[in-house]
């Protein structure tokens, strides 16, 4: 790596972490006036931000834990970042299926209050109740693109078929899908773009103060270089690794910490063939979604369970995968089983510790603590995708204490790269992008302008046949495409490329995913690299 600073030049501020929190706060502060460094100590996403359930949502069931705060600014934040990413990011209709002799778990705040109130009500949801929950999540954000609740009659709606045949009443609601490891690159990409420094497979060492700035030590995992950063404040956005960053590197106490939650998800062959969600609430206050996935699959999940530490990798327990098979097994008339299942993916969510009983009545809400010392410490705990670029504007009104002078907030209706065209023209821009390459398939039609935008047509460049775009690696893979991320994306391996910026390593044969990262470290070996 060759250091693009000189040893004595101090930046304005030194972000760890390159998950969404991270990235989303290097792309709000450089867009401000700041100077900004990034690092990351894997890929861009490598961890929580690009294990989540792919949805931006309001959170239906935090309304039980009365945290309307949260709901609000989360449903609000719906259609705003929807029109700055419409390839990455689309409206989705989420049914919640409803049967009378439905049993749920009694412990949340709201079972509380109804068990005191009406005491013959103790382990019911009732459909007056839920209308009422979906009527407060019409009427908390401001809807103008997604549509509001409908009642369905399952045995006449296609949604009802995959369902067990007992439930004959479902609510239709909607919230949004979002590719959320794009969405941490396509941060990281705008930050760079307006002059931001963005370090993957970079390791923070240590940082000490000295004086009025940081000294932040570096090591370049894929060299062995060491080097270091001077910042005036200094940004911990570690997620998992926040409190270990603020102990460990930084030599900080405190008293705040996260609770490591552990969420997983199962990945089966289509389950059924509209494109909506269904939203299944168990007897266990649990909720799981069953969601669309990748246009062959149906995406299941989340858990909810504490994790040990953030050194141990997450992964969907044979446990996990029983739990989500017969709580899903529950709703559809054809159950599914383990051997359906063809992936498997988990996350560790690092959500503040505010003391809760369980995991899944843990707090949403995200919490930054200030340090403002002469060299100036800003600690992010928790958080969630859809709140992110929120969570942005507050840590940049915590940031612009520091810094008084900074521009105000000015990320919201400003597109991400490749996200420059209406929420509704992704038909017109694929029909486009069609026209102008006629040798692509439709489905690498699709996927192109889901993935890049009107971005597809850089990717793809002079083209005029299948055999410019080179190498051909299955799932519509091209050596260009690869050749484009890696210069444009921080691909340097295959798993970049096939598991966090795509989800194509579903489509790939083993061999067919080394040919891959073969190519990739290839390219990165060669002098031009």
């Amino acid at each position: 790596m060759s250091d693009t600073h000189a040893q004595d030049h101090i930046t304005d501020l030194f972000v760890i972490g390159g998950g969404i929190n991270g990235c989303g706060i290097a792309r709000d502060a450089v867009g401000r006036g700041l100077s900004v460094s990034l690092a990351e100590m894997k890929d861009l996403a490598w961890a929580t931000s690009s294990a989540s359930t792919k949805l931006f949502h309001g959170g239906l069931r935090y309304l039980e834990y009365f945290e309307f705060r949260l709901v609000r600014e989360a449903l609000i934040e719906r259609e705003v970042l929807l029109k700055a990413m419409p390839h990455i990011s689309w409206p989705m209709r989420f049914v919640l299926p409803f049967h009378k002799d439905m049993r749920f778990d009694s412990e949340t705040p709201t079972s509380r209050l109804l068990t005191t109130v009406m005491p013959w009500m103790k382990g019911r949801r009732p459909a007056w109740l839920i209308r009422l929950g979906l009527f407060l999540y019409d009427s908390l954000g401001k809807r103008g693109i997604l549509p509001g609740t409908a009642k369905l009659d399952l045995a006449a709606d296609p949604a009802g078929r995959p369902l067990d045949p007992k439930f004959k009443t479902a609510f239709e609601y909607s919230d949004c899908w979002v590719e959320d490891a794009r969405l941490v690159v396509l941060n990281a990409r705008d930050a760079e773009a307006r002059g931001a420094e963005i370090m993957t497979r970079t390791q923070v060492t240590g940082a000490q103060r000295l004086d009025d700035h940081w000294i932040i030590s570096l090591k370049d995992l894929s060299t062995g270089e060491t080097f270091e950063r001077r910042a005036r404040m200094l940004v911990n956005a570690g997620g998992p690794w926040v409190a270990d960053v603020l102990r460990q590197k930084l030599g900080q106490n405190s008293r705040e910490s996260v609770r490591l939650v552990r969420g997983s998800h199962i990945v089966v062959p289509k389950l059924f063939d509209h494109g909506r969600c269904y939203f299944f609430q168990g007897t266990d206050g649990r909720i799981i979604f069953a969601i669309p996935y990748e246009e062959d699959y149906t995406l299941i999940g989340t858990t909810d369970a504490d994790h040990p530490d953030p050194e141990t990798a997450p992964t969907c327990t044979p446990e996990e995968q029983e739990y989500l098979v017969k709580f899903a097994s529950q709703y559809f008339a054809s159950p599914i089983s383990r051997d359906d299942i063809v992936w498997t993916y988990s996350g560790v969510r690092p959500l503040y510790d505010d003391g809760a009983s369980s995991a899944t009545a843990a707090t949403r809400e995200y919490v930054l603590t200030l340090d403002d010392s002469a060299a100036p410490l800003l600690n992010v705990f928790g958080g969630k995708i859809t709140t992110y670029r929120k969570l942005a504007e507050a840590a940049l009104e915590k940031i612009g204490t520091v810094f008084p002078d900074l521009k105000d907030d000015w990320t919201a209706g400003v597109a991400l790269p490749g996200g420059d065209f209406a929420v509704g023209d992704v038909a017109k821009l694929t029909a486009k992008l069609a026209q102008d390459y006629p040798f692509l398939s439709p489905y690498a039609t699709r996927r192109l302008i889901r993935a890049y935008g009107t971005e597809a047509w850089d990717v793809l460049g002079d083209a005029t046949s299948a055999a410019d775009l080179g190498q051909d690696f299955g799932a519509t893979i091209t050596a260009r495409e690869l050749d484009w991320t890696i210069a444009h994306e921080w691909v340097r391996a295959g798993e970049d490329f096939l598991w966090r910026r795509t989800k194509l390593g579903l489509r790939l044969s083993e061999d067919q995913r080394a040919a891959v990262d073969s190519y990739i470290r290839a390219q990165l070996a060669s002098p031009a690299a």
